[in-house]
């Protein structure tokens, strides 16, 4: 507790441009940037397959296979191949990204009740519009939970970016054990955890709004 007092304390870490608000923002930048590359990655695919039904088979085992990458090897690897920059840091992330987003996604339009979906064939509609007007909004509580899942592990994963010497609040947490400056190590580490909580409130508070009720009872009472 005395080190989370000094670390917050103390106005130096406030300020200038290694402050905890400059951190928080270059933070929220690679998992903003990670996390929109990977939904138009993960939502369009999901929603094709999930539709289709096919390459279904595919899906898992890529998710399964993505799941499996080591993300600071990932992270090493990419950097011998392109030197240091944002790339070596939004690959990993991305890749850590794409899989809950695509198979929430797909399991969302697929576990649509196959009534409803033919009802709306019944009534004219063709393929993408079943697929946009139908299928999508019944899907979008578990499209959103992808998203969710995949925002709070890449926000939790972007410290990595301290690795290949980028800003982040995982500066706090490399710098600090480097130079076993341990309060600035357990500060860092709790703003990671309080920028996780907040993301997850934020995508609650996004469901109550983008969701209808009608889905929403609908999937309470599943």
């Amino acid at each position: 507790m005395n080190w989370l007092i000094e670390f917050f304390g103390n106005p130096a870490n406030w300020s200038g441009p290694y402050g905890i608000p400059v951190r928080i923002l270059e933070h929220l930048e690679f998992c903003l940037l990670a996390l929109g590359l990977a939904a138009l990655i993960g939502v369009p695919l999901g929603l094709l397959v999930g539709h289709t039904g096919r390459g279904a088979h595919l899906v898992v085992i890529t998710a399964n296979a993505a799941r499996a990458l080591p993300t600071l090897g990932l992270l090493v690897l990419v950097m011998l191949l392109t030197g240091v920059g944002t790339l070596p840091v939004l690959v990993p992330l991305v890749a850590l990204a794409v899989p809950p987003i695509l198979v929430n996604t797909y399991e969302g339009v697929r576990g649509v009740d196959p009534d409803l979906r033919d009802a709306a064939y019944g009534m004219g509609l063709r393929g993408h519009q079943v697929l946009l007007r139908v299928q999508t909004p019944v899907a979008l509580p578990l499209i959103l939970l992808g998203l969710r899942l995949a925002a709070v592990q890449v926000v939790a994963t972007a410290t990595v970016a301290a690795y290949v010497g980028l800003g982040g609040l995982g500066r706090f947490i490399i710098d600090g054990l480097a130079t076993k400056d341990f309060p600035s190590t357990i500060g860092g580490a709790v703003l990671v955890v309080l920028l996780a909580l907040v993301v997850q409130v934020a995508f609650v508070l996004v469901e109550r709004v983008a969701v209808s009720r009608g889905v929403s009872r609908r999937v309470r009472t599943r």
